[in-house]
């Protein structure tokens, strides 16, 4: 059993570094709250949710600083930790969590799925996240929830919100009326109260260029899904790990022995699927196809938190990571700080403004997707349908969810975060 804690935790600190490749009063006693709707966090690049053993020795959210779910449940607030794929993409995470939260079968789409090919239906949530999301309640109101999204957790989300309010053309084309999944459908916009980004690649990442040109990117997806299928046909899959890769045959869905295809079909089938992956995602091209698909609503509040770990050399302008740095993470600092230059295929100049970093993502990249609506915060004047830019945090990539940080700082910006969201008309 010691073994494997053990092993568990040193699982669970290997996958934290790589995604970013107290008692109180109760909050009710503080002020009155104008909505009580829940918290959805949702996490990043190979990251996992409450539902995972794993987060038991490792929360994701909260890290080295505890679990921050059970503190803000403490302090009064309804906050769920979401599951879904580390490596899948926007769209498939997006339909996994649509699912997780309805309490239904994952639907990856008719459309999506032949594109890919890869399975349709993925496993099956018999019991909703959150009862009664969407209907009415007592008093004719809409039962909406508060999102936010760590990293690539943000863009999962804004995917998300695309589908609830627009729904899918592509899908609704293709599928029978008594058939289609409702994500596809659209006019959900009211189910959604606010979405909040954290260290977000809206803009994807100058780090990706280095990774794309060494041909690395390629490397790093072989290794993490021969890892992902190994692991997710072992006997820690559905405890301590679980990839959800499932629609692809390469990693079984927990409590279903068998539900595997052959590994190296598996295998061969994800590898050939180069856009439909996280990994595909975050580059500059995939970015900008996502980008160009989404689009802001009016009735939903937004905001963005941006986070920066370097600090400017004079004279050159470059950036240096500071010394309470991550060391795992400080060269990427290092090396997103120095690199200048201009994308050629769609233009994006990484000038000196996009120096600053956390050492995953340019802060730049982190405060709004450059083609949608934006204004610096102001707590006297937020409004929905317009990203609320909030002000540049200092700490890494995991300095946001509590790796190697301050508790206390990271219970107060959380705590904060919280308490502004309820706040909202």
């Amino acid at each position: 059993m010691k073994i494997r804690r053990l092993t568990g935790f040193v699982m669970a600190f290997v996958m934290l570094v790589s995604s970013f490749t107290g008692v109180a009063f109760a909050a009710d006693n503080r002020w009155e709250p104008k909505n009580s709707e829940p918290f959805i966090f949702v996490h990043g690049l190979n990251g996992w949710g409450g539902a995972e053993d794993i987060n038991g020795i490792m929360p994701y959210w909260g890290a080295t600083t505890g679990n921050l779910m059970q503190y803000l449940e403490h302090e009064g607030y309804e906050c769920y930790s979401a599951s879904v794929g580390p490596m899948s993409s926007a769209w498939d995470r997006a339909c996994e969590l649509y699912a997780q939260l309805m309490g239904t079968t994952v639907d990856y789409g008719i459309a999506h799925s032949k594109e890919y090919n890869h399975k349709r239906y993925g496993r099956t949530y018999y019991q909703p996240l959150i009862p009664n999301w969407g209907e009415l309640d007592a008093e004719g109101k809409i039962q909406q929830v508060h999102l936010i999204g760590h990293s690539f957790g943000g863009t999962t989300i804004r995917v998300l919100i695309q589908l609830l309010t627009e729904g899918s053309a592509e899908e609704r084309a293709v599928t029978p009326a008594d058939d289609i999944s409702g994500l596809f459908t659209g006019g959900k916009d009211g189910w959604v109260k606010s979405a909040t980004t954290i260290c977000t690649p809206h803009n994807s990442s100058s780090i990706y260029y280095p990774l794309v040109m060494l041909g690395l990117d390629r490397v790093i997806q072989l290794f993490s899904f021969v890892y992902a299928g190994v692991m997710g046909r072992s006997s820690l899959n559905g405890g301590l790990v679980d990839f959800h890769l499932e629609q692809f045959g390469l990693t079984e869905i927990p409590g279903i022995e068998n539900s595997a295809d052959n590994f190296f079909e598996a295998l061969a089938l994800i590898l050939d699927n180069k856009e439909d992956s996280c990994q595909y995602d975050l580059t500059p091209e995939g970015n900008e196809k996502l980008n160009a698909k989404l689009s802001i609503n009016e009735n939903i509040y937004y905001f963005s938190y941006a986070f920066s770990t370097t600090k400017e050399v004079p004279l050159t302008g470059t950036q240096v990571p500071i010394i309470t740095t991550n060391p795992v993470l400080a060269p990427m600092a290092f090396l997103i700080g120095v690199m200048q230059f201009t994308d050629p295929v769609n233009g994006t100049v990484y000038d000196t403004d996009w120096l600053a970093n956390d050492a995953m993502v340019n802060t730049e990249s982190a405060k709004h997707p450059k083609n949608e609506p934006y204004k610096d915060f102001d707590a006297a004047d937020i409004q929905p349908g317009v990203w609320n830019v909030m002000p540049v945090q200092q700490g890494d990539h995991g300095t946001a969810i509590g790796l190697f940080a301050d508790k206390d700082k990271t219970h107060e910006f959380y705590l904060g975060l919280c308490e502004m969201l309820t706040e909202l008309p």
